[in-house]
């Protein structure tokens, strides 16, 4: 029975939301109570499988031979679930407000929420060809979020997000094409599929294949060079931004970067290879690169925009350093950074909500106006820098323990990006919190009198988000524990 609510939790936002326009809702508020049930009765499903997870897979529809859309529930495969299943509903209830005044709401919540059951199809997927159509089917629902507004800003960002996502797709679905000829199974298999026996000659041939197909899936996170499409992707309205940086779009590419390279093309097959050093060292770039722009850039949720560029490659370093350490703070990572740059970028949409003020100099003085918002914004920067007894820490340590117990050189110069990034990461996200707070003694506060925080379905999902990030930072054993059987699950023993 569990084998069908994976179909349930993949098919019921993709349905339900499909029914937003047709259905002849009296008033809105009506038609939020409907989205909110779905996509809660989604998580209830999704937690469900998590918890319980079922030993077969359910096959939707098989084209020949090994070639199917299935879907089956593993350890790693929960972590993204997990996340999925969790802030939706609240990222929900936050966009009632927010699109309160926007046009073509029950399109957007229509694609909003579609989004939900794609991102479930890939979390849930058996093997790379189901990973693959989900994959795709991602970026067709996400372009008409990004387009929303329908300004030439918006029509400019979702096309240049649609040729790199179109782009990034080619080059992975010609690593699925050699997977499928080289590989035993089409399936997910912790260790990796490759049939070592048939590869002779042409070792350093998929080595350049994987290369290509790792570079394809990244550009959904936003690795350089392909990361100019996150930036610009900011004109959406912040519910958007926040699915694509925080929880939905660039976690699928992470997400998708981390399968093949666990359980398609196999660490043994990659460690110690020139594809692992050269992917390791473009990550590191990335890292210093994304912090660097965040601190020249001077529109808030562009600034976090390449903030996240930075923190998404620390993702894929502990991915490319293929030791059961460096998964284990890639999937740590994975968790908790959602957790941070979606409160970071909530705030910043509750800022920009009232007082459509978009640039950080005009942020002088809203802390004390905002109180709520800036201080729940300052919490999440703080875990962003990875100060001790916040959550970011937690995935910081083992990123870091990772790369030292790697004994990789190329690791050493990761884990000092690491801490060039967390001292930028301080100044860029530090810098708001202060000019917020203290706009110094002449400012005018009558310019912003009639400024003050937004109502509970804003605040709500901020205060939840805040408390999470406390829990984990402080009692982060609960995460390790769960994240070490993922591990092991995943044929990655010897923590």
């Amino acid at each position: 029975m569990n084998s069908y609510f994976m179909v349930i939790a993949v098919l019921l936002p993709i349905m339900g939301g499909a029914l937003i326009p047709i259905l002849p809702f009296k008033n809105r508020n009506l038609m939020a109570v409907y989205i909110e049930i779905v996509v809660i009765i989604t998580s209830v499903f999704a937690f469900l499988l998590i918890f319980n997870r079922p030993d077969e897979a359910f096959v939707l529809f098989r084209f020949t031979g090994q070639l199917s859309i299935s879907l089956r529930l593993d350890a790693v495969g929960s972590v993204f679930a997990t996340i999925l299943a969790f802030m939706w509903p609240f990222a929900t209830l936050y966009s009632f407000e927010y699109m309160k005044h926007e046009n073509h709401e029950k399109i957007f919540f229509m694609f909003y929420t579609i989004t939900y059951g794609v991102t479930l199809g890939i979390a849930m997927a058996e093997d790379i060809v189901t990973m693959y159509f989900f994959y795709e089917m991602l970026t067709m629902v996400t372009v008409p979020l990004v387009l929303h507004t329908l300004s030439r800003e918006a029509v400019l960002a979702s096309r240049t997000y649609l040729y790199y996502s179109l782009g990034g797709a080619a080059f992975a679905f010609i690593g699925m094409i050699f997977i499928l000829i080289y590989g035993t199974t089409s399936n997910f298999t912790p260790g990796g599929v490759l049939d070592m026996s048939r590869l002779g000659e042409r070792a350093d041939l998929l080595l350049l294949i994987y290369v290509v197909c790792f570079c394809g899936f990244s550009v959904k996170a936003a690795m350089c060079p392909f990361s100019a499409w996150l930036p610009k992707a900011g004109v959406a309205p912040t519910p958007v931004t926040a699915l694509l940086h925080a929880v939905a779009v660039v976690k699928a590419g992470a997400f998708a970067t981390l399968r093949i390279t666990y359980f398609s093309f196999g660490t043994d097959f990659l460690r110690g290879t020139w594809a692992q050093y050269f992917l390791m060292a473009v990550t590191i770039f990335t890292i210093v690169f994304g912090c660097s722009r965040a601190l020249k850039e001077t529109h808030l949720k562009r600034r976090l925009a390449w903030s996240t560029v930075s923190n998404l490659s620390y993702i894929l370093f502990g991915i490319v350093l293929m030791t059961p350490l460096g998964l284990m703070g890639a999937l740590a990572h994975m968790l908790v950074h959602a957790v941070m740059k979606i409160c970071s970028f909530f705030c910043a949409g509750a800022v920009i909500y009232k007082t459509e003020r978009i640039y950080i100099h005009q942020l002088d003085g809203l802390g004390r106006k905002m109180p709520k918002v800036f201080a729940i914004f300052t919490v999440s920067a703080m875990a962003l820098m990875g100060v001790p007894g916040l959550c970011g820490f937690v995935s910081k340590w083992y990123l870091a323990k990772a790369a030292v117990a790697s004994q990789n050189p190329l690791a050493y110069i990761g884990l000092a990006a690491i801490l060039i990034s967390a001292l930028l990461t301080a100044i860029y996200m530090l810098t708001i919190t202060v000019r917020a707070f203290f706009p110094g003694k002449d400012f005018d506060y009558g310019t912003i009198s009639d400024v003050e925080d937004p109502n509970i379905l804003m605040i709500l999902p901020l205060v939840v988000f805040v408390i999470v990030m406390l829990f984990i930072g402080l009692h982060p054993q609960i995460l390790t524990q769960a994240l070490e059987s993922v591990v092991t699950a995943a044929g990655q023993g010897g923590l």
